[in-house]
């Protein structure tokens, strides 16, 4: 296990299980009859691994997963256990990697990024104040920055490599890629866990404003994987600092791109280093979102 100046674990090395796919954040390992998902505390922006990791990130992004899989235990998904402990094999690593992995089904992935906006901000505001239109969906005028949409909008991405960007697709793009059938399913799923998760953060103080999902395929049904709902994959808002007009201040990582906006930076690898102040900030950010939304730190 490899972990940083600050105690954040940047790369995980468990000789003799074999690994899959080291990702911007997840480390996946083939356990044979499943895999192992290793969340790590690196942080990725616009695309980009940073240099330096949040200590604690990846365990805020298992703990949350793990609530929302349960909360939301209507739909499908990849977990079979969050107890690493109950793998002879990864005994001697059960202290690094317990509270931070799970043990999952193998799916095969749905390669589209399902990406749902409740809130007009980000990418979707800018393409707003150009046309009107947001991936294909023709808004009313009127809509002021960080406004809340009358409905919440599916507008999916192709899945990027690692310092590759994703690309906007159109519905008609998802339905030739995957098929009608299994689009419709991603497109249903993820409006229906949004407004799930949304009608939940609401009274606990917390706007998801937006979130993305992936979708895989077991046993010939859409089931939901990697993580969901957390603040690596979703902008969330304190509710009591929301007002429309401006990009409200967050509780996940858009505070560390806001940061790097400020930068001469041309957003491709490496990344900058991150001081010290915005690591503690954004860690401490983490820990509030899995606090107010779990009702229990990490």
């Amino acid at each position: 296990m490899n972990y940083d100046a600050n105690g954040a674990l940047l790369t995980c090395e468990i000789p003799g299980i074999p690994m899959i796919n080291r990702g911007k954040v997840r480390d996946i390992y083939d356990l044979g009859d499943s895999l192992l998902f290793i969340a790590s505390d690196r942080l990725s922006a616009f695309d980009v691994v940073m240099p330096e990791g949040i200590p604690g990130k990846g365990k805020v992004l298992t703990q949350i997963s793990l609530f929302w899989f349960k909360l939301m235990d209507w739909l499908p998904n990849h977990l079979i256990t969050a107890d690493i402990s109950s793998r002879p094999e990864l005994k001697d690593y059960a202290k690094d990697l317990q509270g931070r992995a799970m043990i999952v089904k193998k799916a095969k992935t749905i390669p589209v990024e399902c990406i749902v906006r409740g809130y007009l901000v980000g990418s979707g505001w800018k393409d707003y104040c150009r046309d009107g239109v947001v991936s294909g969906h023709k808004l009313r005028s009127g809509y002021a920055q960080a406004d809340k949409l009358d409905e919440p909008l599916f507008t999916p991405s192709s899945k990027a490599e690692i310092g590759e960007h994703d690309e906007a697709i159109s519905f008609d793009q998802v339905i030739s890629m995957i098929g009608q059938d299994y689009a419709e399913q991603i497109r249903d799923l993820s409006l229906k866990v949004y407004k799930t998760a949304a009608d939940y953060a609401r009274p606990k103080g917390i706007i998801v404003a937006d979130t993305k999902f992936e979708f895989g395929v077991y046993g010939g049904k859409v089931i939901l994987i990697d993580e969901v709902l957390t603040p690596d994959s979703s902008r969330f808002w304190p509710a009591d600092q929301y007002k429309p007009g401006s990009n409200p201040p967050s509780l996940d990582k858009q505070f560390v791109r806001d940061y790097l906006e400020t930068l001469d930076w041309n957003k491709t690898a490496p990344g900058p280093h991150l001081p010290q102040e915005i690591i503690e900030k954004t860690a401490a950010k983490y820990r509030e979102a899995c606090k107010v939304l779990t009702g229990s730190d990490i």
